[in-house]
């Protein structure tokens, strides 16, 4: 897809930029020691995500703007939320390793893309990993619960995220190898 001068001005692009506004927020109330306030912020943020989704598919006010900024978006999110909990010792660091990684790469080959005009965007596989992940993490928030019962389902999934975080490394890098290589005849 090539890129050219668009009107990025519409309800979508504009929830993402308040997803992204959001990231600040979330972090101040975080350090104030507001775990559940962090968490309805992180909740309206997720929220802003499904909106835009929706709304950009339904009234064909898709962007390459919303292309690139919404994922973008949704991972600094899920990663300063992941970075919060591993601070507090409530998730493990190596998930967010994994999954910051997976994630710088990810930017770096899609502004190796843009740069070749072409723009890569989220499929179905990392929006099934990425909603995993949010389950993971809003299921963190309580964590002292799924302690007391034994049962660490927000460890579970988070793990399980990964491994589906990974998979979807693996499409979206097979996938823009070939757009690379057709964008280069």
């Amino acid at each position: 897809m090539k890129l050219e001068k668009e009107n990025i001005w519409n309800v979508p692009n504009v929830l993402t930029m308040i997803r992204m506004a959001l990231i600040p927020v979330y972090w101040i109330i975080f350090l104030q020691g507001h775990l559940y306030a962090a968490l309805i912020v992180f909740l309206v943020a997720s929220l802003t995500d499904l909106l835009d989704g929706y709304i950009a598919r339904k009234y064909q006010l898709i962007t390459n703007f919303g292309k690139l900024m919404d994922p973008l978006a949704d991972k600094l999110m899920v990663v300063s939320v992941m970075l919060s909990l591993a601070l507090k010792k409530i998730v493990p660091w190596l998930p967010l390793i994994i999954l910051f990684a997976k994630e710088l790469l990810l930017i770096l080959g899609g502004i190796l893309m843009l740069d070749k005009g072409v723009v890569v965007y989220s499929k179905h596989i990392g929006k099934i990993a990425q909603t995993l992940v949010v389950s993971s993490l809003i299921l963190s928030f309580f964590h002292d619960y799924f302690l007391s019962i034994n049962f660490p389902l927000h460890l579970i999934l988070i793990w399980c995220g990964v491994a589906l975080t990974l998979c979807a490394f693996v499409f979206y890098t097979h996938n823009a190898l070939k757009l690379y290589k057709t964008a280069q005849k």
